[in-house]
């Protein structure tokens, strides 16, 4: 009965839903032909055959061996066969892809070509930084021609859709897939989903040279309780709608192809079959034509939440809620076409979501041609295009963020001075690469130690003085941290004794951030830490670069080190864009897109938070404010933080009017200036407080940036414009609108910029 009265609540919503909307892009005529198509193949299509759209499959034979014979395998190629697959994941190559279509096409009743699905995350073969950095350097169009790039060599392979870009937003780093979004913030997060989106899809998917978005993860997984991967996440309908809800609606307005569900329960349900957040919200009030896949599995995760007694239940609350594809857990396919007959799930539902499956499949070009991406001649002259190297080089070089810089130890100078290059990630070939880089090339990056090698001449000599990670490394299985081997310390800091700078390359092994990869402390990992301060002792004149997937807590670091430099991982072209920021062919531009900690304990930590009703330190002893009685509440890098080798600043902030009216604008200026020699690029924010609301409200929000380049000695006027609908928000009356009040608008180059004006929104 559960189940049933679950059914008949959304059956109704679903009832007259159109597919005959013209995607965009396409003319009236195309439209209306594409939907005639997928309508007729609909209607010759068997339950079991709509159903097997439906369903997904992981890459589970050696095509270039023989047919599988017993097993798992022989199952799922008879599946294959009988037309009960509508897509596969992990087939990563033109000969493999082609062989599999030719199965699909050739050998079931109707013909139906497959798609393929990869986790093509921040680069194919080519690897770009992970896209925590990738937002890091605020450079929209270097991010959506990163993604382009992925998308080129993921195509030319034989790949039709990636399940990214994931606009998840997150306030805390102890979750191993915060490398994986863009950071914080919505308004940050919503503009380089949209970038990344535009980069796979391009203008016309049919292109051979582009693949399908997915945004993921749908909803709320970035709020993982205690920052611990496939947790519960727990939060309100504000935080919902202003928070994580921005992201997905700015890429479904992209035009993105798809939506994958998550793992989580939210709010005592799991995503998979959260009716609300598929049906009411994505489908229905965003008009999403496109589908949604689970998660690997989810559906029956489903199980062990609690929420679904057995397989048949899972099949049935998925469904119902909106899930149009299951990836890998066979449910729709052994529960579906039974739940259909038996009136528990009407057949309009199936169809509805095999009609998505199959406008994609159309949209693809692949009824047209259903070996359009099994080039192998493009495959090779995509994959050894010598211009794929300086695009992830250019992305690499914009994404680094200088932290701190005193004393003048940065830039290196080029010209003698001896230099110690010290830690385990100074040599490493495979970190840079990150987590996500399935199909890449192990030990494919190019190590620090290399790129500074092409400046340094004699100048340069390494030591390693830990290992990092002991044994097998792998996507897979959990690293193993080294805590015992101290062998190479001395050495280390006999070479620091010796050298009039240190570099020191330290932070997280590419596989401890990620998928599966939650941590609860956030500090050096090892004997790292160890390592730092015994080469401190005897040389303090370092120069730190942090190589990590999160923000870590590197107090120590902050106190004692005079320069560090954040270079996340940076992908293929590593080594080469840091010894370009190393030695001052490149001045830094990065900006946080995620606060630093002090501390685990302050976690979540985030410049957006509410004033709470005891703000303010009181100014006597009592304790009676918001705080901690044995930390500061201030973070130790805030969002939005980042230096240059130039000297930025700001004055004379301008509003054009102090009045803005309903439907109406303003425009904000500012000067900045270079006072400096050193030409350079400043990322200009733009925060707005509203001071009061049916809700109460954060004390600043991201409203716009801007990435200015000024010669030395240069200035310019950097202006914004700012209108009532950028002030709207959740109300508590339920609705997207921007109330009338007071506001108050801040530029600079933080989210703790100090200049502001102040303005009303009339009635």
């Amino acid at each position: 009965m559960r189940a049933l009265s679950f059914l008949l609540l959304f059956t109704l919503c679903t009832a007259n839903v159109s597919y005959s909307q013209q995607p965009a892009g396409q003319s009236a005529d195309a439209a209306t032909a594409r939907d005639a198509f997928i309508r007729d193949l609909l209607s010759r299509m068997t339950l079991e055959e709509k159903v097997g759209q439906m369903n997904q499959y992981n890459g589970f034979w050696d095509v270039t061996g023989p047919v599988p014979e017993g097993g798992d395998a022989e199952r799922k190629y008879e599946d294959l066969r009988s037309g009960r697959v509508g897509s596969m994941l992990n087939i990563t190559n033109t000969s493999d892809t082609r062989k599999l279509q030719e199965v699909a096409v050739k050998e079931t009743r109707l013909g139906i070509p497959l798609i393929f699905g990869q986790d093509v995350i921040h680069g194919f073969k080519t690897i770009s930084p992970i896209p925590l950095a990738e937002a890091a350097s605020w450079d929209l169009e270097a991010i959506r021609k990163s993604a382009e790039l992925a998308a080129r060599e993921a195509a030319a392979s034989g790949i039709h859709w990636t399940f990214a870009p994931m606009v998840d937003i997150s306030r805390d780093p102890r979750w191993g897939r915060v490398m994986e979004g863009a950071g914080e913030d919505p308004y940050l997060g919503s503009r380089v989903g949209v970038a990344r989106v535009r980069g796979f899809q391009g203008d016309d998917l049919s292109d051979p040279l582009t693949i399908a978005a997915c945004l993921k993860h749908f909803a709320g997984y970035g709020f993982a309780e205690g920052g611990r991967d496939y947790n519960t996440a727990d939060f309100g309908l504000s935080t919902l709608y202003n928070v994580v809800l921005p992201p997905f609606q700015a890429g479904v307005d992209a035009g993105a192809a798809t939506v994958m569900n998550s793992f989580n329960v939210l709010n005592g349900i799991p995503a998979t079959a959260d009716a609300f957040l598929q049906r009411d919200i994505l489908k229905a009030a965003w008009d999403f034509q496109g589908f949604v896949v689970s998660d690997w599995g989810s559906i029956g995760e489903m199980i062990p939440h609690g929420y679904a007694r057995d397989r048949n239940e899972a099949a049935l609350r998925a469904a119902v809620a909106g899930s149009d594809m299951d990836m890998e857990s066979g449910m729709y396919l052994t529960e579906l076409p039974e739940l259909v007959r038996d009136g528990k799930v009407p057949e309009s539902l199936v169809d509805e979501a095999v009609l998505r499956i199959l406008g994609l499949k159309y949209d693809l070009g692949l009824f047209a041609d259903p070996y359009r991406y099994a080039d192998a001649e493009r495959e090779k002259r995509i994959l050894s295009n010598p211009a794929r190297l300086e695009t992830v080089r250019d992305m690499a070089r914009k994404s680094i963020v200088l932290l701190k810089n005193e004393g003048g130890v940065l830039p290196l100078s080029k010209n003698g001075g001896s230099i110690a290059l010290i830690g385990p990630l100074a040599s490493d070939k495979d970190s840079p690469l990150g987590s996500w880089r399935l199909t890449a090339e192990p030990n494919s990056a190019v190590s620090v130690l290399e790129g500074m090698q092409a400046y340094s001449g004699n100048t340069l000599a390494y030591e390693r003085g830990v290992p990092l990670a002991e044994g097998e490394t792998a996507f897979v299985f959990e690293t193993k941290i080294n805590t015992t081997d101290r062998s190479g310390i001395p050495a280390a800091v006999e070479l620091a004794r010796s050298s009039e700078t240190v570099v020191m390359v330290l932070g997280e092994h590419g596989f401890q951030s990620g998928e599966g990869r939650s941590r609860a402390a956030l500090g050096l990992p090892g004997l790292q830490q160890e390592l730092l301060e015994a080469v401190h002792a005897v040389n303090p004149n370092i120069v730190l670069v942090l190589m990590n997937g999160r923000p870590l807590t590197i107090n120590w670091a902050a106190e004692h080190v005079p320069a560090i430099l954040e270079a996340w991982h940076l992908g293929t072209e590593s080594g080469h864009a840091i010894a370009e920021v190393l030695y001052g062919d490149y001045n830094p531009s990065g900006k946080l897109p995620m606060t630093f900690p002090k501390s685990v304990g302050q976690i979540p930590v985030y410049y957006s938070h509410l004033a709470t009703g005891r703000p303010e330190y009181p100014g006597n002893d009592l304790v009676f404010w918001s705080h901690y009685i044995d930390q500061v509440n201030e973070p130790l890098y805030p969002f939005g933080h980042g230096l240059s080798y130039s000297d930025f600043r700001y004055a004379d902030l301008k509003l054009q009017t102090t009045e803005i009216r309903p439907g109406g604008s303003l425009e904000v200026s500012v000067r900045l200036e270079n006072a400096s020699d050193t030409p350079g690029t400043e990322i200009v924010q733009l925060y707005v407080r509203d001071h009061f609301g049916s809700r109460a409200r954060p004390v600043r929000e991201l409203k716009g940036f801007e990435k200015v380049f000024l010669e030395a000695g240069g200035s310019a006027e950097v202006s914004f414009t700012l209108s009532a609908e950028d002030l709207a928000y959740y109300t508590a009356g339920g609705t997207w609108e921007a109330e009338p009040g007071r506001f108050s608008v801040y530029v600079g180059g933080s989210s703790r910029a100090s200049l502001h004006a102040d303005f009303t929104l009339t009635e």
